[in-house]
């Protein structure tokens, strides 16, 4: 095996010959090689664009300095327009996602903060609207075994995003359960859903109290730790659905009622101070409860939104190096070709070939999206 090293993006200059005819003037241009293309940039440089963008996070100028570096300058203005079209050619796959994900048996659902320089100017006209915050939402849609990652960039946050996607749920399917932090901006349409609560929420607030409360926060983090353990041991030993759910019915159950006591007694017996640094964290574990602890009714009802809290990750990166989107069209696009790409990783799909097929068939994949998701599209391909 021998590895290289190349630029991003690499260039071929053809210098065609011409011949002018003694006889008649008449000037004659060697034809181009075949594999010159068409087309000045081809479907793979336009998909090593849009993944450097929205998978490594690397800006635009940054993009164009390391090109120009490397002798193959290529302006920021540039790159987004290839960008932009790897987008044009993956919006029906985008739209069929949603589709599928609105299925999902479970749902995940986080919010990050945004920068759209547009909507910022917005916040600053006189007529400024009353919602001036920006967020990232993530949803993921766990369908029939498989994993959808959709995100959404604008003043909407993950409640209304979720309600959204809802809306092309199908009607006789049942309820799904939905996985977030107990925040308000989560909320949405709740009697369409089942919700549940991050338990490790709750188990990170008793941590942050180690050193102010290190007896109580003992007894608490103990607890969870090992109703965490038991629901790593059911995932290892792959039970059933019914299985999932009793195990931790029979272990992590007892637990859970010996630590609500617990908790409970705290405030009867006046053994912690309400306005302690203690006291909102035993109130956010017994107001939420039912929801922290659904796991143990509902089966395949989720323990944490850690899953949704990962795929957040993909957008941070984005908006650390590259601090904000100009408009929200560039924050649309950023959102559909961040979510394929994901949705590529998610399946263990190459998410390079895959865009470079979906350009190389845009009208059998506007015809027939279905037939060009990522782990469909290999049949859907016509060898040469």
């Amino acid at each position: 095996m021998r590895l290289d090293g190349n630029a991003l993006l690499s260039a071929v200059r053809y210098d065609l010959e011409k011949l002018r005819c003694s006889a008649c003037g008449q000037i004659f241009t060697a034809a181009l090689p075949a594999a010159a293309g068409p087309e000045k940039y081809s479907a793979r440089a336009r998909a090593v664009l849009a993944l450097a963008r929205y998978y490594l996070g690397v800006p635009w100028y940054r993009l164009e300095s390391f090109q120009a570096l490397v002798g193959v300058p290529v302006p920021d203005a540039t790159q987004w327009e290839q960008a932009e079209l790897v987008g044009d050619c993956a919006h029906p796959i985008f739209k069929y996602l949603e589709r599928l994900a609105a299925q999902g048996e479970v749902i995940y659902q986080d919010d990050t903060t945004a920068r759209v320089l547009a909507l910022i100017a917005e916040n600053r006209q006189p007529d400024a609207p009353e919602r001036t915050g920006m967020y990232t939402t993530g949803l993921i849609a766990e369908v029939e075994g498989r994993r959808i990652c959709l995100y959404y960039a604008g003043r909407q946050h993950a409640g209304e995003n979720l309600a959204a996607l809802l809306q092309k749920r199908e009607p006789q399917r049942d309820q799904p359960v939905v996985m977030s932090a107990a925040l308000a901006s989560n909320a949405a349409a709740e009697q369409t859903l089942i919700r549940c609560h991050c338990l490790a929420h709750g188990q990170r607030k008793f941590r942050e109290l180690d050193e102010a409360f290190p007896g109580e926060s003992a007894v608490v983090t103990q607890v969870l730790r090992q109703v965490f353990e038991h629901e790593e041991e059911a995932r290892v030993r792959q039970l059933s659905a019914a299985a999932r759910l009793t195990y931790p019915q029979t272990w992590s159950g007892p637990l859970l009622e010996g630590l609500k006591a617990w908790l409970e007694q705290q405030g009867t017996e006046r053994r912690v101070e309400p306005n302690s640094s203690l006291g909102p964290a035993i109130t956010y574990l017994l107001k939420h409860w039912e929801t922290l602890t659904r796991f143990l009714i509902v089966p395949g009802a989720p323990l944490d939104n850690n899953v949704a809290e990962r795929a957040l990750k993909l957008c941070i990166r984005q908006r650390k190096n590259s601090l904000f989107y100009a408009t929200e069209h560039s924050a649309y696009i950023a959102s559909l070709l961040t979510s394929v790409i994901a949705t590529c990783v998610q399946a263990g799909i190459n998410a390079l070939e895959y865009l470079v097929a979906v350009q190389e068939h845009r009208q059998e994949v506007f015809a027939n999206p279905g037939a060009w998701l990522p782990w469909t599209y290999p049949t859907a391909v016509v060898p040469p």
